[in-house]
């Protein structure tokens, strides 16, 4: 079943990023003079809060005629965006000085409204020929000023355009606001504004095809790239010393068990075995909750998928800066169509362990991850629906996700469930298990879950913690991350740190003479994730400006769900890896 799954997602991967393609090369218009080039408006926030954005006309701002929404793709969508046509009109090739747009006449109210986003640096973000413009609406002025009251607050009225052109191409625009050209909003009183813009052509030797590489490149420069470098020579050291010094002590450990045991055998059979070969009768021994460990090791199989997916798409270059919800995009699809891995995973697992109820474990399958991400997007868009921010999916698109959920994700949930049903693979347990269990000796402190825990998600964390940072300040600020690469080693490093702790955690306990150590490798394998989540919270107090009751539900909401998605993938990597470590070193010594 999976050899088959993978023809598929390699197809459906290849027509997702022909699809991406397409909606990226849209914009390969070729203009003539006086031509109308698109121009939306797309929306406005505070520029700390990265979650909290609006509509651009949600502000009281004019129209130089009817406005017009932009049709919207799904991950569009999902990524916030709400694109209108803009007051603004850029005709290719025509420079205009002074422009009106459109003039309005602020009342009190909406003086008080301007003012407000004013003092939040409310920013906004406009897209022509869809290259990103962004700029802050107005200003604050507080030099010598000490009381709050005392601030002057400064709505900017004219945007100079600078737009650079290559033959019949757009290649670059920058928008830049008249300081001088100002509405005083400091008081409350009603404001006649008149909107005005200006528009400069500049001509370039750059190529249509490398317009965007100035957005790639902010986060390739010498500085940044020698801070990423570090992090991977200092991920790597880490890898090496820890590998190092574990399969030594492990190899050395285990070779001097398998003389011992060898020798045992030679010499006394009735001799008392100590160690992990004394709990060779109960190793194998079939976990408590066997339904949910199936379920969460189906569920961790699919997000790793997804996660390889997702990085031979950015890899290839699909997930360049502003190709607007191709990321959102790719992670709906790929999820929905690798359904059927964690089916067919978590239902042979089950069925390995004697499960019966296999009906029931993919219920649960499905819903192990999917329920809380739900119930944490239920809250969440009721909050942005509270705001009237434009995080709040329409209702349309909500049917869309449903009906992918409902007529893709679940089909191919049972169908790879029932294909896990009849593989009859059988578990390959190397030792009889004993009809009753042994008792666990008494163990101290440092050996039961939770430091096991603490020690196993530590290791792993301290790997990745610098690239965390850029990848925080990108998904939840303004910078730009597209070292893939890069990402794509630093994730390597950290399967292979999780599946060497885990099994190294779980050698120690079974010489503790310990054998439930089916939950405890998985739990101690995905225990990076909560090290994440505690990372959520040092970056919102001491790394971040965000505020704000929405903003903070958005942040500590769905990097729960994102790290629970790592609880699940690297549990089932640590389980996995333990799980061939245990047969191993139980098929090579002899059990009766």
């Amino acid at each position: 079943m999976e050899m088959k799954l993978v023809p598929c997602l390699v197809v459906s991967i290849l027509i997702l990023c022909s699809v991406t393609r397409v909606r990226s090369d849209a914009s390969n218009h070729r203009y003539k003079v006086g031509d109308d080039v698109p121009l939306y408006v797309n929306k406005v926030g505070p520029f700390h809060n990265p979650s909290e954005t609006y509509r651009y006309f949600d502000l009281p701002f004019c129209s130089s005629g009817p406005t017009k929404d932009k049709k919207e793709a799904l991950g569009e969508l999902l990524n916030g965006d709400r694109l209108v046509t803009a007051p603004y009109k850029l005709d290719f090739l025509n420079d205009k000085d002074s422009k009106i747009a459109c003039k309005n006449k602020l009342t009190k109210e909406q003086v008080a409204q301007f003012r407000e986003a004013v003092s939040k640096d409310y920013y906004f973000q406009m897209y022509y020929d869809d290259l990103p413009i962004w700029g802050f609406i107005g200003k604050v002025e507080k030099e010598g000023k000490n009381d709050p009251s005392e601030y002057k607050y400064y709505l900017f009225k004219h945007l100079h355009f600078t737009i650079f052109y290559n033959k019949d191409h757009v290649i670059e625009i920058t928008a830049q606001s008249d300081l001088n050209s100002v509405a005083d909003l400091t008081e409350d009183k009603e404001v006649d504004v008149e909107f005005m813009y200006s528009v400069k052509w500049k001509e370039t030797e750059i190529p249509f095809e490398k317009r965007m590489e100035k957005y790639s490149q902010s986060s390739s420069l010498p500085h940044h790239l020698e801070i990423h470098w570090f992090s991977i020579i200092n991920s790597c050291v880490t890898v090496l010393l820890l590998t190092g010094f574990l399969a030594t002590i492990l190899m050395r450990v285990l070779k001097n068990d398998f003389v011992k045991y060898a020798h045992d055998e030679e010499s006394a059979e009735d001799q008392e075995e100590t160690g992990w070969k004394y709990i060779h009768g109960d190793v194998f021994r079939y976990p408590k909750y066997k339904s949910v460990l199936a379920a969460a090791v189906g569920s961790g199989t699919q997000l790793f998928t997804l996660t390889i997916f997702i990085f031979l798409l950015a890899l290839v270059g699909v997930f360049y800066p502003y190709n607007r919800g191709a990321l959102f995009t790719a992670l709906v699809v790929i999820y929905a169509l690798t359904a059927g891995i964690a089916g067919y995973t978590a239902a042979s697992f089950f069925c390995q362990l004697e499960g019966t109820n296999w009906v029931r474990n993919l219920l649960l399958t499905g819903g192990l991850f999917c329920g809380p991400l739900l119930l944490t997007f239920s809250f969440l868009n009721t909050v942005a629906i509270t705001y009237s921010a434009t995080a709040a999916l329409p209702f349309g698109t909500i049917v869309v996700i449903f009906l992918i959920w409902a007529l893709v994700t679940t089909p191919l949930l049972v169908l790879g469930g029932i294909a896990g049903k009849n593989s009859k693979a059988e578990f390959q347990a190397p030792c009889r298990t004993t009809k009753y269990p042994r008792e666990i000796p008494p163990l101290p402190w440092y050996r039961k879950t939770l430091p096991q825990m603490a020690m196993a998600g530590f290791l792993p964390f301290s790997a990745i913690y610098i690239e965390l940072y850029y990848i925080f300040a990108s998904v939840w600020g303004h910078r730009i991350y597209t070292i893939y690469s890069i990402l794509f080693i630093v994730f390597i490093i950290l399967l292979i740190v999780t599946a060497f702790i885990t099994v190294a955690l779980t050698y120690f306990q079974l010489a503790a003479e310990d054998h439930e150590w089916w939950w405890r490798s998985f739990l101690c394998g995905g225990s990076t994730g909560l090290f994440i989540y505690g990372y959520c919270l040092y970056y919102y107090f001491a790394r971040s400006d965000m505020s704000g009751f929405m903003q903070t539900s958005f942040f500590f909401g769905y990097m729960a769900c994102v790290c629970y998605g790592f609880f699940l993938m690297l549990g089932s990597i640590g389980f996995r890896a333990s799980l061939f470590f245990v047969r191993h070193i139980y098929r090579s010594i002899k059990c009766e």
